[in-house]
């Protein structure tokens, strides 16, 4: 719609923005225990409660190509294409043992302040 849009990515939303592929950083043990622990990328991420043992997110992606619904990585590749900013929160990051080396391209790293300046610019603001 001719708007500029930015997303703001905190704490588990971070997950989104991971790169599938492991990715060899340095980290400390709690960093490294968060790293085990949470899913790396869109396509380990589980369907909230109706997981169903892992098959929810296989299930929710059978149906989302069955009914011509964008992929959640081809849905990010369109954001990025219209220029939509991807900003990570960088507290969370470091609080998560999260680096900038293990997320996708075209990722921003941004403070609250980012995200409250990107909101106050703006029309509209929702958080999700």
């Amino acid at each position: 719609m001719g708007r500029k849009v930015t997303l703001f990515f905190t704490f588990w939303g971070l997950n989104i923005l991971r790169k599938h592929d492991k990715v060899n950083v340095k980290k400390d043990i709690i960093s490294k225990m968060f790293a085990f622990m949470m899913p790396r990328g869109t396509k380990k991420l589980k369907l909230s409660k109706m997981n169903m043992g892992g098959i929810g997110g296989q299930l929710i992606r059978y149906l989302m190509r069955k009914k011509n619904v964008a992929s959640l990585e081809e849905l990010i590749d369109q954001a990025k294409a219209a220029g939509v900013n991807l900003v990570a929160c960088n507290m969370s990051m470091d609080l998560m043992g999260i680096r900038k080396e293990e997320l996708i391209d075209g990722v921003q790293i941004g403070g609250v302040a980012a995200m409250l300046g990107a909101a106050e610019e703006s029309d509209m603001s929702m958080f999700i």
